[in-house]
């Protein structure tokens, strides 16, 4: 055999490695386990907001005197959180940005919203395991996917067309 088809074969078997489990318990404990190994999760944020309340810039509280990043930022935001079904884990918190612009403090002027900057998400990749069916639908099986998600947000100069 040669190398390529070494690799068709290899290729093929990988369907049989795959490992499915009949009930939820099964699958959750699988997910806990592989995730706990191979994925240490980041201390997550309690949520602050849920996702469909109206954000707001709180210009008129900043600087609040806070030890959370969020709340000091030029460029503020509050932790929702995300749920997603089908994924392992299930729920967790994604920061959302809380001004379009970024807070400025000036001289002795009060703090202002510049959208001369921009608040922008900064984003990181986290892998998930995601519950998909195998053997027709009855049993699943767990697949890794990478799924961004928004820690935080920062300032940037805003985009100029020239």
């Amino acid at each position: 055999m040669d190398l390529k088809q070494i690799l068709i074969f290899g290729l093929l078997l990988v369907p049989v490695w795959t490992k499915c489990y009949q009930d939820d318990r099964e699958l959750q404990e699988a997910a806990e386990r592989r995730l706990k190994s191979r994925y240490p999760r980041p201390t997550e944020r309690p949520a602050t907001a849920a996702p469909d309340s109206p954000a707001s810039c709180p210009v008129e509280h900043f600087p609040q005197k806070s030890n959370d990043l969020g709340d000091r930022s030029l460029s503020p935001w509050r932790y929702v959180l995300v749920t997603k079904k089908d994924h392992f884990p299930s729920t967790y918190a994604e920061a959302q940005c809380l001004c379009s612009g970024c807070i400025l403090i000036q001289n002795k002027s009060p703090p202002m919203e510049s959208h001369d900057y921009n608040s922008h998400p900064v984003t990181q990749s986290r892998v998930f395991l995601k519950k998909e069916p195998c053997d027709g639908g009855k049993k699943y099986h767990l697949k890794e996917v990478t799924v961004k998600v928004t820690v935080g947000c920062t300032c940037v100069r805003a985009n100029t067309s020239s």
